[in-house]
C-alpha cells in the first residue's frame, strides 16, 4: 500500500479588512455668498413738461398710470398719453392731438399741453420732417413727390415740407433714380425691351419720381446692356 500524502494546513477563509484610501479633500466649487448690497435710495427729479417732482417708482408715461389717473386729471392724462407715444418714436403735433382726441381728452386741455410740449423741444416738426426726408430718400429711395405726400398724411405744416423736401435737387433724385434702375435690371433680364421698360420705369414712378426722368434713367441703363431703344418714347 502506497503512503498517504500528509495534508496541507488548510488556509483560513477569513475575509480580507478592506483598505481606506484616504479621501482628498477638494475645495468647494461654490464660492462663498458676498453680503448683499443695499440699494441706493434715487433721487427725485423734476419733470420738464409740468415741473413736478416725480419720486421713484412714479412712471407717468407708462400706460399702466396713464390708467390709474382720474377721470378729474385730464392735462396729467395728456401728458401721459403724449410722453408714452414719444418713447422711442418721435411724432409730430397733428398725431399726438388725434391720440388725445380719440381718448377724449378736452380740446383746450390738449391744446395746452401740446403747446407745453413744443415749448421744451419734445415737438418738433421741422426737425421730424428733416429726419424723415433723410431716412425714407437713403433708406427707400423716395423721391420728393412722394415724400411730401407721406409729410401731408402726418400733418406738417406744407411750408416745413417745402423747407424739408427741399434738401433734395433733381441731380440728387437722379443719383438715387439710376442706382434703383440698377438694383433691379438683373432681374428683368429675359424679358422683351417694352416690358423691361414699364417694369422699371413703373418701379420709379411709385416712388414718387417724375415721367420724363424715370424713362431717360430707364433708356440709359438698357442701352449701356446693349439694349436697342430707339423707338422708345
Amino acid at each position: 500500500m502506497s503512503a498517504r500524502r500528509p495534508r496541507r494546513p488548510s488556509r483560513s477563509r477569513t475575509p480580507r479588512a478592506r483598505r481606506r484610501r484616504p479621501r482628498t479633500r477638494w475645495p468647494s466649487p461654490l464660492p462663498r455668498p458676498r453680503p448683499a448690497r443695499r440699494p441706493r435710495p434715487r433721487r427725485p427729479r423734476a419733470d420738464p413738461v409740468t415741473g413736478r417732482t416725480e419720486w421713484p417708482g412714479d412712471s407717468p408715461d407708462s400706460s399702466r398710470a396713464e390708467k390709474e389717473l382720474s377721470p378729474q386729471e385730464p392735462a396729467e392724462r395728456a401728458r401721459a398719453i403724449c410722453l408714452r407715444l414719444l418713447t422711442g418714436t418721435p411724432r409730430t403735433r397733428k398725431q399726438l392731438a388725434d391720440a388725445l382726441r380719440k381718448r377724449e381728452i378736452p380740446d383746450e386741455v390738449a391744446e395746452e399741453v401740446l403747446s407745453r410740449f413744443e415749448d421744451v423741444g419734445l415737438i418738433d416738426d421741422a426737425a421730424f420732417a428733416d429726419a424723415w426726408v433723410e431716412s425714407r430718400h437713403h433708406g427707400r429711395g423716395l423721391a420728393r413727390r412722394a415724400l411730401a405726400r407721406e409729410l401731408r398724411t402726418k400733418g406738417v405744416d406744407p411750408s416745413l415740407i417745402q423747407e424739408a423736401v427741399g434738401q433734395l435737387d433733381s441731380e440728387q433724385e437722379e443719383i438715387t433714380a439710376r442706382e434703383l434702375v440698377d438694383r433691379k435690371l438683373r432681374a428683368t433680364r429675359g424679358l422683351d425691351r417694352d416690358r423691361r421698360l414699364r417694369r422699371l420705369a413703373g418701379m420709379l414712378a411709385r416712388k414718387g419720381y417724375a415721367e420724363g426722368m424715370a424713362l431717360r434713367v430707364v433708356r440709359q441703363a438698357l442701352e449701356e446692356e446693349g439694349e436697342d431703344t430707339e423707338g422708345l418714347e
